[in-house]
């Protein structure tokens, strides 16, 4: 099977297999180990699961969802629903159970894969809600095989992976039909449904085919190098398209996927790992680069005067390559030296081999994408959507243009409509979205998906993010503001985590900012009445109405204001004594603000910036 007749999912495990063998395939880092899988290995998995799945009479076009963090056996459910002909339904594990109904009950799920007991328990209280679903899978527990309500079942993941080799055991020519119906489906057959993450209301099922996927798969291979030496750090969600697009990729070049135990033990799993190609979100870059400026910070003076010494010398070297330009033979000696003493040492702190970094999702601050060239982590900043199966544009290795997502995918085409509106059009975008023709309607017109978002092409076909639509802040005076680089010059700070602005239909802006913990604390020292639970931050009043901290964060945005027109500029602002977080809604699974969320609960707050003086 040659690369260019990869044309749906469902060959894809084969076509892994057969040309890239090896003993290190996949692997999942634990608390004392990493658990490996060989190509055979997680081969003979996706099957044996495969014929699991049909005995418990799992049909082509059915959905199967997959409730899971993620782990190797994420991806052997997800392989092994495609290679059924079956749909895969995936759901963030970080979602309450009445978003997990909403989303099972929607899609028509028919079974349902969960990580744990926590998911389980989820999907358990909320059955009775759910007629169409019949079983339930456990990847983490003792081997349950147990019958439920009427023909409900639930069933752990290991046994049914016995039960399904068993049947393909004792089957004469199983494992033949097997290969041959898999092959046999076609590129504009449902591949899978996935809900985006309703940052401005319900979820919506984006329907992606196979030859959607595919068809972004081999159009980003032409763009980034990849190969069997590569070894891949993977941390996001799988449930996301970016992440499982992405290693679909790493799977189709032969690259060695590593899974992080979690979030929590990136920078453990980083020096365990030691990747060469790594994707991310703005969000996981903008804490990295400011906890190393933190540390920095700390540090001894003549220890701080040589980093900012090295990260110069880094920056004006990264800006001649990037413009193309040779590097002045002064600064090739300088960076010698600065590489070895410091910048080497930085990298040591993403295990040192990485080749470059990928981010996505939302945009980068310029000054974070500059920072990683400096240290000798090229970025690749890219842009797509769920509904694009989701990479439209990327900056290719070697011509990347920093503060843009790069030139469109081949095969891709955009264009700006007359409102600044990208549209885009191409074989990745979705065939719609489930049982919704009328929002489907909304935004594919005339085959062009119309995408929400704000951009500009350059004369080198590069584009640009200036905002989301929606998200544009009209004011009472009828001024439009972009938030989106307000809030980003806002996070150039390390003491700001967040910030959001607030101003629609108001007479002015004003900004709600998120103190970062490790940051504020170490200047100003620990919060003795804080609290911490589930990784959700609460801060004591007491604390951030210190005159200090204040007078630090008036500084802060009057410097971002100093470079705004006058209806643009934070009128006032406070500092909220919490984060925002997945937990309580104000953030989606993949770190973006949902913004409508954040109003709801700091209405209070937001009114009392708007009251007038006395």
């Amino acid at each position: 099977m040659s690369q260019e007749q990869l044309s749906t999912l469902a060959a894809l495990p084969f076509y892994a297999a057969g040309r890239y063998p090896k003993s290190d395939c996949l692997r999942w880092c634990r608390e004392n180990e990493i658990v490996e899988f060989s190509s055979r290995e997680f081969f003979d998995r996706v099957r044996d699961l495969s014929f699991g799945l049909r005995v418990l009479d799992v049909e082509a076009e059915d959905r199967v969802a997959i409730i899971s963090e993620p782990r190797p056996d994420w991806l052997t459910t997800d392989f092994a629903v495609l290679a059924n002909g079956a749909v895969s339904v995936p759901i963030y594990p970080t979602l309450p159970s009445s978003q997990v109904a909403y989303i099972l009950a929607d899609s028509g799920a028919k079974v349902v894969v969960v990580s744990d007991e926590e998911q389980a328990a989820k999907v358990r209280s909320v059955w009775s809600e759910l007629p169409q679903l019949k079983a339930l899978i456990v990847m983490e527990s003792r081997e349950i095989d147990r019958a439920g309500e009427g023909d409900r079942h639930e069933v752990s993941f290991d046994n049914l992976l016995d039960r399904g080799h068993q049947r393909l055991i004792t089957g004469d020519g199983l494992a033949r039909q097997y290969k041959e119906d898999a092959l046999a489906i076609k590129p504009d057959q449902l591949a899978t449904i996935i809900y985006t993450s309703g940052t401005t209301g319900d979820p919506k099922g984006v329907m992606l085919t196979h030859g959607n996927v595919t068809s972004n798969i081999l159009a980003a291979k032409t763009v980034v190098t990849l190969d069997d030496s590569d070894e891949a750090l993977s941390f996001l969600p799988l449930s996301h398209a970016f992440e499982r697009t992405v290693v679909m990729l790493y799977f189709y070049s032969g690259v060695t996927v590593t899974f992080a135990e979690s979030l929590d033990t990136i920078g453990r799993d980083l020096q365990r790992v030691r990747p060469t190609v790594m994707t991310g979100v703005p969000r996981v870059f903008e804490k990295l680069h400011a906890r190393i400026f933190s540390t920095v910070a700390e540090a001894p003076l003549v220890r701080q005067k040589m980093f900012h010494w090295a990260l110069h010398v880094g920056r004006r070297c990264s800006q001649s390559k990037l413009a193309n330009r040779p590097v002045p033979v002064s600064v090739r000696a300088q960076m010698a030296i600065a590489d070895k003493v410091v910048l080497s040492k930085v990298r040591a702190r993403l295990g040192g081999r990485l080749r470059w970094v990928v981010s996505g999702s939302a945009p980068l601050a310029v000054d974070v994408a500059e920072f990683l060239f400096s240290i000798g982590v090229p970025v690749l900043e890219g842009y797509g959507l769920t509904e694009t199966a989701p990479v439209l544009t990327v900056n290719p290795e070697g011509r990347q243009k920093l503060g843009t997502v790069g030139p469109p995918l081949p095969h891709v085409t955009l264009r700006i409509a007359t409102d600044g509106e990208i549209l885009a059009r191409g074989p990745n975008i979705m065939k719609g979205y489930y049982g919704n023709t009328r929002a489907t309607d909304e935004v594919i017109r005339d085959g062009w998906l119309h995408t929400g978002d704000i951009g500009k092409l350059d004369a080198d076909g590069y584009l640009t993010i200036t905002d989301r639509k929606k998200e544009i802040i009209v004011t009472a005076n009828g001024k439009n503001i972009a938030p989106n680089p307000i809030e980003a010059a806002l996070k150039k700070s390390p003491f700001v985590a967040e910030a959001m602005l607030v101003g629609d239909r108001r007479p002015y802006v004003v900004a709600l900012l998120v103190p970062d913990l490790d940051v504020l604390t170490a200047r100003f020292g620990n919060d003795s009445d804080s609290q911490m639970s589930s990784g959700d931050f609460t801060y004591s009043k007491h604390f951030l109405e210190q005159p200090d901290i204040e007078s630090l964060f008036a500084d802060i945005v009057e410097r971002v204001n100093a470079n705004l027109a006058s209806y643009e500029q934070v009128k006032r602002w406070r500092l909220l004594p919490a984060v925002f977080s997945i937990s309580t809604g104000e953030l989606t699974p993949t770190l973006k603000l949902r913004r409508r969320i954040v109003v709801e609960r700091w209405s209070s707050l937001i009114s009392e910036l708007y009251e007038v003086s006395k």
